[in-house]
């Protein structure tokens, strides 16, 4: 599973989804205007521009083409069924 943590009118949380999108990459999109207690968690992590990505394994902040490559690379995409 992987989260995209963003905040409006962010031009690195665009060219993050747009590069997800472009690669087939599922994601789940989440304001941290919504939730505000994370900006602080993830400061203390070193966290400190948006978009911040969290995967099962790895967390990163900022427009990561090569670490999306990397998940494209391990994300499996069920090809079409035909009849």
């Amino acid at each position: 599973m992987v989260n995209l943590y963003s905040i409006p009118m962010c031009p690195q949380c665009d060219a993050t989804k747009k590069e997800f999108k472009k690669n087939g990459i599922s994601y789940n999109e989440i304001s941290l205007q919504d939730v505000p207690e994370k900006i602080d968690e993830f400061a203390d992590a070193g966290f400190m521009s948006a978009p911040i990505v969290v995967t099962d394994d790895q967390t990163w902040a900022g427009f990561r083409p090569d670490l999306i490559q990397g998940i494209a690379k391990t994300t499996t995409v069920a090809a079409p069924a035909f009849a």
